[in-house]
């Protein structure tokens, strides 16, 4: 690891990654590795997550060309300098912001979305002119591997390295200094990535999880709702980590939501979700174990069916599920759905306060003062009005979350800043020399100049 490394920060050093040229040409050779080895990556995907070709470009391809194509559009404009206003004091002079690349950074991928995770924070490192380490994970191994294969063929070998393996091989990735580490992932492993980086005092972005609630009222179509909540939630075989993780729903809508989510299912995936071609399988048998022990939380309302052979878990509602039971404890990452009651806004806003801030907020409400006191009442990653997951497609949206949920953010332009060093530069020519006034020795005229300007600047 530490040879790797040494040569990307030699590539780093030597300016390899620092002209704008370097950096529009890595991009563009990625996008073009996206759209010639797309059959490749779909196979990877489905023997992976079972994931349909259309959802794998959607979710994955599609998501990643879109984040390059924004990032081609405006870095240039992202990169200028920014001017500054200078103190009538210290003019004149010329102050402004310069973006400067890190050095070599690390990126660690999840096995969800092992294309979109490991290759939308790519775009950012390489657009702000880094060297690059990308970490694929193990749980993923088709993708993994073909990232391993594709990525050297396309990119600059010099400037950016893919280390597979599993935790021996990260272990020792974290062990390096890196200028930058970014990790998406759950909060266990993000505390270990977060204490390897104290080391060297290397700033970190952690993209975590947790659970996102959706508060549904009494104001809403709930079948046009039920539709939006269950694509959120059973998408990728609810393998998500901005999916829906549990609906909080005023007492009396309760029932026909229930219906209507039953309804939406079938709609998305027919009468028996496991012939389905665009549901996915979850990941590895620890997961499934994992899920299968959360189906007695509540009564099973819609699917519950469940292979260990196939690892298949069908989309599944449950309703009469306890604040303290086994699927409200963690977050689910799976296509559970918990229905909770709640007796109105101040209910639902007292449960989501009591928890760990969750990445994403999900409301269902016509109600201008309910939408209002979701956003100042509570605190979370992003809030989705009407819809679930889509605010990761706004590329001048930042994503991330706060708190528990994760530190920093990226997409977009957030994500040239989060790999980039803002830079303060101020000019001041010698001639004339003003900066007589703040010389010693102090005079009195020179206290009183003082004085005045600590008046004006206050």
């Amino acid at each position: 690891m530490t040879h790797t490394v040494e040569e990307l920060r030699s590539a780093f050093d030597a300016g390899v990654t620092k002209p704008l040229a370097w950096r529009l040409a890595q991009l563009r050779a990625l996008r073009r590795m996206l759209t010639e080895r797309s059959a490749e990556f779909e196979d990877a995907l489905l023997a992976d997550l079972g994931k349909n070709p259309t959802e794998s470009q959607i979710a994955e391809l599609g998501f990643v060309v879109g984040e390059i194509d924004h990032a081609l559009k405006h870095l240039r404009r992202w990169l200028r300098p920014k001017r500054v206003s200078v103190p009538g004091a210290l003019l004149p002079a010329r102050a402004s912001t310069l973006l400067e690349p890190v050095g070599v950074v690390l990126v660690i991928a999840p096995w969800n979305y092992p294309v979109q995770l490991l290759l939308a924070p790519l775009v950012g490192a390489l657009g702000a002119g880094n060297a690059v380490v990308l970490k694929p994970s193990e749980l993923a191994p088709a993708t993994s591997a073909a990232m391993a294969r594709f990525i050297p063929q396309y990119l600059d070998r010099r400037a950016v390295a893919v280390v597979e393996g599993g935790v021996e091989e990260t272990t020792d990735l974290l062990a390096q200094r890196f200028d930058h580490i970014f990790y998406t992932g759950n909060g266990r492993v993000g505390r270990i990535v977060a204490a390897a980086a104290v080391e060297h005092l290397t700033p970190v972005t952690l993209e975590l999880g947790g659970k996102s609630p959706v508060y549904v009222d009494g104001t809403v179509d709930v079948a046009a709702a039920a539709r939006r909540i269950a694509w959120g939630k059973f998408m990728n075989a609810g393998q998500t980590c901005v999916a829906p993780d549990y609906v909080l729903a005023d007492r009396a809508v309760v029932p026909g939501l229930t219906d209507a989510l039953r309804d939406a299912v079938r709609d998305l995936y027919g009468d028996d979700p496991a012939q389905s071609p665009d549901y996915g399988r979850i990941v590895d048998d620890r997961q499934f174990e994992r899920l299968t022990g959360m189906l007695g939380s509540g009564t099973t309302a819609v699917g519950g069916d469940h292979d260990a052979a196939t690892r298949y878990l069908a989309p599944t509602v449950l309703v009469d599920v306890p604040e303290n039971a086994p699927a409200m404890a963690q977050e689910i990452f799976g296509p559970i759905l918990p229905i909770l009651p709640v007796d109105g806004l101040d209910d639902a806003i007292r449960f989501i306060r009591s928890g760990d801030k969750p990445l994403a907020l999900y409301v269902f409400s016509s109600s201008a003062t309910v939408r209002r006191r979701i956003l100042t009442e509570t605190s979370s990653g992003a809030v989705g009005f009407g819809i679930p997951a889509a605010h990761l497609a706004v590329a001048g949206l930042p994503f991330g979350g706060v708190g528990e949920s994760g530190a920093g953010a990226y997409h977009g332009e957030r994500s040239v800043r989060t790999f980039s060093h803002e830079k303060a530069v101020l000019s001041k020519p010698l001639s004339p020399d003003t900066m007589q006034l703040v010389y010693p020795p102090y005079t009195e005229g020179k206290d009183r100049f003082a004085r005045g300007l600590l008046r004006k600047l206050g």
